[in-house]
């Protein structure tokens, strides 16, 4: 452990030096020759002077403070966590040509890492190069997030609680790396987006292994009243206060033929591969500060059950099952907005005698306030977690309280 520390240590100061050398030397050059710097909404822009290469840096934090009571009758605490949750640098820009573009997501926290699986800092979040055909096409190849339930490709960072659902923490496909692409074939009035990836099916920056297989992703979505402002489709919260409704409705599915973890491209490792199909329904609608968003997940496999070779006794388990959730928000112009949120999870019967075996309810309130949209804010969530064990029918809850701080540009 002491020698994956010092590796992340020595990683972490080598990439600071880079980065840091690398937009002084890019300002300096650029400034002498017409170009410049800026900072503006977007981040710090640094541009060449016939402004074909482009550099865009921003950076986010989010601490929080977790307060889990002991059940629902005894208030007393359980769990207390002080956690800088996120802490994320993301470079993107262009380079050469307008229509070549790339972004790069970089993780610093421990619990963006991926410590489960591989036992090293996995910092690597994006690292995506893109062509753009026009405005409506675009391919892309690299690392990144796929086309999969629309909480889970909005950013953490334009959450309007401090945290996505359970049910986004048990089905969704989160990123790996592949092929994906963006197409847009009918834009106006009424707007439909298709987006489809060939990717490795792992998760993200794995190590080779043996074997074949791929996965196999596809999106879609229906914008009957045109576009939201400013993308809003893509962040929590009517923060735009749109004038007339707008809704979208999407639906996703994976196949993953080379699935070699409990969640797919996250969580521990299976004994042996596997197969699983995942599919998400979900729709966003936005009217005058009023947000109201639903999804439905499920994940199926044709053998969820995977074995030691060397002791049948042992299993892993991919995480096979439905679940939905709903959550209703309002945002006042002066920029407080309140919330609600319920979900549910339920996992499969093929997980019978599992300690998964069972379902999850959570139900939560939410005060949250923009002092710079999602950039800097505050969030104040409340609620309680229900755990059914259907092999012993044990029935157990508790109470959660959560604060969190997000400040970055």
């Amino acid at each position: 452990m002491k020698s994956v520390c010092t590796i992340a240590i020595t990683l972490y100061s080598v990439l600071g030096s880079f980065l840091f050398s690398a937009t002084c030397a890019f300002a300096q050059n650029g400034t002498q020759n017409g170009g410049g710097v800026d900072f503006g909404p977007k981040g710090i822009i640094f541009q060449s002077a016939d402004s074909l290469n482009k550099v865009v840096l921003r950076f986010r934090m989010q601490n929080w403070v977790t307060y889990v009571s002991k059940s629902e009758t005894d208030l007393s605490a359980q769990s207390i966590d002080f956690l800088v949750r996120r802490l994320r640098l993301n470079i993107s820009g262009q380079l050469v040509d307008p229509r070549l573009t790339y972004k790069i997501e970089l993780f610093f926290s421990k619990a963006d890492q991926d410590f489960i699986t591989p036992q090293a800092p996995n910092i690597i979040g994006d690292a995506m190069v893109y062509w753009s055909f026009s405005q409506n096409l675009q391919v892309g190849f690299g690392q990144t997030k796929l086309p999969g339930n629309r909480q889970r490709v909005i950013s953490s960072g334009d959450m309007e609680f401090p945290d996505r659902s359970i049910v986004n923490g048990a089905f969704n496909i989160d990123r790996d790396f592949g092929f994906q692409g963006f197409w847009r074939p009918i834009n106006g009035d009424v707007i439909v987006n298709l987006m489809a990836a060939l990717t490795d099916g792992r998760g993200r920056n794995q190590a080779p292994s043996l074997g074949g297989g791929l996965a196999y992703t596809g999106r879609i979505e229906l914008l009957p009243f045109g576009a939201f402002k400013n993308r809003g489709d893509y962040f929590e919260g009517d923060l735009e206060h749109e004038q007339s409704p707008k809704l979208s409705i999407g639906l996703s599915g994976q196949l993953n033929e080379n699935m070699r973890r409990t969640r797919g491209e996250l969580g521990t490792e299976l004994y042996s591969k596997t197969e699983a199909t995942t599919i998400y329904a979900d729709a966003v609608m936005k009217w005058n500060g009023l947000a109201l968003y639903g999804e439905y997940a499920s994940r199926t496999s044709p053998a969820p059950l995977t074995y030691l070779p060397t002791d049948s006794t042992k299993i892993q388990a991919v995480l096979v099952g439905m679940g939905y959730m709903g959550q209703a928000t309002y945002t006042f112009l002066s920029g407080i907005a309140l919330g609600g949120r319920y979900a549910y999870v339920k996992t499969s019967d093929d997980l019978a005698g599992r300690p998964e075996y069972g379902t999850d309810q959570s139900i939560s309130g939410v005060v949250a306030y923009y002092i710079k949209n999602h950039r800097i804010k505050t969030q104040l969530e409340m609620g309680l977690n229900s755990r059914t064990n259907f092999n012993s029918n044990l029935e157990t809850s508790n109470y959660f309280g959560r604060y969190s701080v997000e400040f970055g540009i």
